[in-house]
């Protein structure tokens, strides 16, 4: 059974909630009082909602094309919540997300306090941040952020200067990986599969280019010394293919330093054409991936250069899969399957060839000391492979 749906049109009883969320951010005139409204059922989602959906998606980082589906709707329920409207808590089998999650991870890493990246969803490493954020101000330190920890929270100010504390954070850890890609995990997901074959045009199929793509990547990372995963295997039609959440989950799992997800774009324009890549990140204070704002322009330099695709440049996303990964994590979309001329390059096995080289380039230039860096499209994968 898929999500349902809102768009432009629609109406009822879910397309009023939407509207009342969208005054409540001050995205519509009116306010909550919609929802009890004598127009609840026959609220419509009319040019002036498609407008303030819009611009929350362009706000939040997500796929901005004014219908409300399951990501949007995860989103419209997370910008509700501020920190104090609720006790928070570590719940691993259904994580707590939201505006006030992401408030509170922020403070925590304006006082100097590793709660990872400030993405909204309370885990593990917020969790233990809370903990140690509690035992330092003499606290039970239960991991629970009710009334005291509110109260705590307001009184301390911002220890930390020189810089945003995740960024640094993260920018140390890739540091402290080394230049070398020996012993480097990086989980490569090739999307769609199984039944979902993604885009098709000009009898190719998305899903298939990308499960070959990721082959060529895994075997050219593999013979560097990095550990490659595949988030997924060559499925039949009648087998499922795991959904954003559950790739995201499965590079968590295997503690990768690196993900990559391989798509392949499709327009209702033939003239829309070229390479984008996308990294986790949105307009709010914190939203942001800086280690993964860097793979993304690497490797969208690299694939421009030795490719004759149109470069399309990066793009900041909140997509599940870039907010749920624990590490740097880009989506690149090479080319366009209806595009002809990005077709017939799709379809060439040295294209291909050509983008897992820069894959595995701009991996590479990702570890090297700004000082040791080299010229876009100039590493072999030769000179990468141990002796």
């Amino acid at each position: 059974m898929t999500d349902p749906l809102y768009r432009l049109g629609d109406t009822g009883p879910a397309v009023a909630e939407i509207r009342a969320r969208l005054a409540v951010l001050g995205l519509l005139p009116g306010g909550v009082d919609e929802l009890r409204s004598d127009a609840f059922a026959t609220a419509e989602f009319d040019d002036q909602v498609d407008a303030a959906v819009r611009g929350f998606q362009q706000q939040r980082g997500a796929s901005v094309d004014g219908i409300v589906g399951p990501q949007t709707w995860r989103l419209l329920d997370d910008a509700r919540w501020r920190l104090g409207d609720r006790v928070l808590w570590f719940a691993p089998s259904h994580l707590l997300s939201g505006d006030d999650v992401a408030a509170l991870q922020q403070r925590l890493l304006d006082l100097g306090f590793d709660a990872g990246r400030a993405d909204g969803i309370f885990g593990r490493e917020t969790e233990l941040a809370l903990r140690e954020f509690q035992r330092g101000v003499g606290l039970p330190a239960d991991g629970t952020c009710g009334p005291a920890t509110f109260q705590a929270l307001d009184r301390l100010s911002r220890t930390v200067t020189g810089g945003a504390p995740a960024a640094l954070r993260e920018a140390e850890r890739i540091r402290r990986r080394g230049p070398t890609l020996a012993g480097k995990v990086v989980v490569v997901d090739p999307g769609h599969g199984g039944a979902d074959p993604g885009n098709m045009a000009f009898g190719l199929v998305e899903a298939q280019l990308t499960e070959d793509l990721a082959a060529r990547i895994e075997g050219r990372l593999t013979a560097t010394g990095v550990t490659a995963y595949l988030t997924r295997g060559r499925l039949g039609p009648d087998e499922s293919a795991p959904d954003d959440i559950e790739r995201a989950a499965t590079a968590n799992r295997l503690d990768a330093d690196l993900m990559l997800s391989i798509h392949v774009d499709a327009c209702g324009s033939v003239l829309a054409n070229g390479v984008a890549t996308y990294f986790y990140g949105n307009r709010l204070p914190g939203g942001q991936s800086p280690v993964g704002q860097r793979f993304a322009d690497l490797l969208q330099r690299e694939v421009a250069a030795r490719t004759d695709l149109l470069d399309c440049g990066v793009h900041e996303k909140t997509w599940d899969l870039l907010r749920r990964t624990r590490m740097p994590a880009v989506r690149l979309e090479i080319g366009y399957v209806t595009h002809p001329g990005d077709a017939a390059r799709l379809g060439e096995a040295a294209f291909r060839d050509a983008v897992a080289e820069a894959v595995v380039a701009a991996v590479q230039r990702l570890y090297l000391p700004l000082e040791d860096d080299t010229p876009t499209g100039s590493i072999r994968l030769p000179d990468l492979v141990p002796k």
